[in-house]
């Protein structure tokens, strides 16, 4: 296959790559401007090279015609979580999309591999338009922990490395390291609930700081600088006691400040 018939091959597969992590971002969005916890942490997707088509249908003994078919991971979708127990939500989740049709499972984290690989697999088709009409392609979704995709990016570097002769003394210890993975997944679960407090109360003191600040900002267009210069001060003093409640406190008595000037820079209505 020609360079250019690559690139008009692969170009479907690329829109609904591009079309995934666009949608699933928004999730992570809607869910933390609801300020809910999202079960996905990050999306990544990726086409594969055409060197790594080729290899794969080498070893796999599949006609390059036949790739489009035989080959289900030519787009990859990766969504990572924070803990195992997100899992589960994020596969029903993407199971109940009305524009993914799954048709394959693989699940590698009941039953991992036996190289220590944990991981959820889906086999998926999307539709994208194209300037030729519609195009249905394969997509294959991994849903993995933070600690499996760490686990999982090292073993596949030595695995490129070794060509799948990998030395026993290496394997043994990335199987130790899976090993530690599982443990190191469970004791997050654990904690699950202190940690998601946190993270929670951390972006809400972002958000509150962003508020702060951008009206500050604003009214340094309308007030007296010496005014508005006490206000700073004031928000400085009130971050480094490092109290949120103070600092929301702070925050609604601004947003008052700041509404009574935009009301005096109105233009009076003609009556």
């Amino acid at each position: 296959m020609e360079t250019k018939m690559w690139s008009e091959f692969l170009a479907p597969y690329r829109l609904a790559v591009d079309e995934l992590v666009v949608k699933l971002n928004h999730i992570i969005e809607e869910y933390r401007a609801m300020g809910m916890y999202s079960p996905i942490e990050q999306v990544i997707g990726r086409v594969k090279r055409i060197s790594s088509i080729i290899e794969k249908a080498q070893k796999k003994g599949i006609p390059l015609y036949d790739v489009e078919n035989r080959i289900e991971d030519i787009a990859g979708i990766r969504i990572i979580c924070q803990f195992e127990d997100d899992i589960a939500n994020v596969i029903k989740m993407i199971k109940s999309r009305s524009d993914l049709q799954i048709h394959e499972e693989k699940d590698y984290i009941s039953n991992q591999k036996s190289s220590g690989y944990r991981s959820y697999h889906l086999i998926a088709t999307y539709d994208v338009e194209t300037l030729t009409g519609k195009k249905t392609v394969k997509v294959e979704i991994q849903v993995r922990t933070l600690a499996m995709n760490f686990w999982a990016i090292i073993e596949h570097s030595l695995q490129y490395k070794y060509k799948g002769n990998m030395p026993e003394t290496v394997s043994m210890r990335l199987k130790n390291a899976a090993a530690a993975i599982v443990q190191l997944d469970n004791e997050m679960s654990a904690i699950r609930n202190e940690i998601v407090d946190a993270q929670n109360s951390f972006r809400i003191k972002a958000g509150i700081v962003s508020q702060i600040l951008n009206n500050i900002q604003n009214l340094y267009k309308v007030a007296n600088d010496r005014e508005v210069a006490k206000i700073q001060k004031e928000f400085y003093d009130i971050y480094a006691k490092d109290d949120l409640n103070t600092l929301s406190k702070f925050c609604k008595e601004l947003d008052s400040i700041s509404e009574g000037y935009r009301s005096q820079s109105l233009p009076e209505r003609n009556l």
